[in-house]
């Protein structure tokens, strides 16, 4: 299990945050607690593909050029983008530019608006992927459910998600509480799941 370090404000945090000052904000507000808006859901699985091979650093400090490239995460109008885009966004040194990557995204837009239409929400579906009994927090880096929802996402078409992309997915969107349980937001996290309302 891993190792807390002392934040800002000298209280216990994830030992990740430790890598850079910028991890810290994103650790406090985002990671782990729980998201049932599809758009970020879709966001999230775009760049967890998009940092396969990469740092999170990389990826976080080029999140707003992404969101720029790819119309918000909107995957409505992803799914609308062709073989134009792809050349205009290999140009594109805001963001990482890895033509299969790229791609990936547009096909996976148009494999979310097919889930969208069986499931009713990519959070319905993803969100039914939740483990009952998680392991010990930050103690690997798959699960039987993340096994399990890669399997069916490249089943139905989507790329680059791999158990352990779909891993750290989950981690980030709150799927699960991956806090240690020495970190100031692990209770936080606990908290916000507990309240949070399953989407069906």
């Amino acid at each position: 299990m891993g190792k807390t370090v002392q934040g800002p404000d000298g209280r216990p945090r994830c030992g990740w945050c430790g890598e850079v000052a910028e991890f810290f904000p994103y650790h406090d507000r985002e990671w782990g607690f729980p998201v049932d808006d599809d758009r970020r859901l879709f966001e999230k699985l775009c760049l967890e593909s998009f940092q396969s091979g990469l740092s999170w650093r990389t990826i976080l400090a080029k999140r707003d050029n992404f969101r720029h490239a790819f119309h918000r995460f909107d995957f409505n109008r992803v799914a609308e983008m062709g073989e134009a885009d792809v050349e205009s966004l290999l140009q594109d040194k805001g963001i990482i530019r890895h033509r299969g990557k790229i791609e990936a995204v547009i096909n996976n837009a148009r494999r979310a608006q097919e889930l969208v239409e069986r499931e009713g929400s990519i959070a319905a579906f993803v969100w039914g992927y939740e483990p009952a009994s998680p392991a010990e927090p930050q103690s690997q880096t798959t699960s039987a459910e993340s096994v399990a929802l890669s399997k069916e996402l490249k089943k139905r078409g989507w790329k680059f998600v791999g158990p352990t992309t779909v891993y750290a997915f989950m981690q980030a969107m709150g799927l699960i509480n991956d806090h240690l349980h020495d970190c100031v937001s692990r209770k936080e996290v606990d908290a916000a799941r507990a309240d949070f309302k399953r989407p069906v």
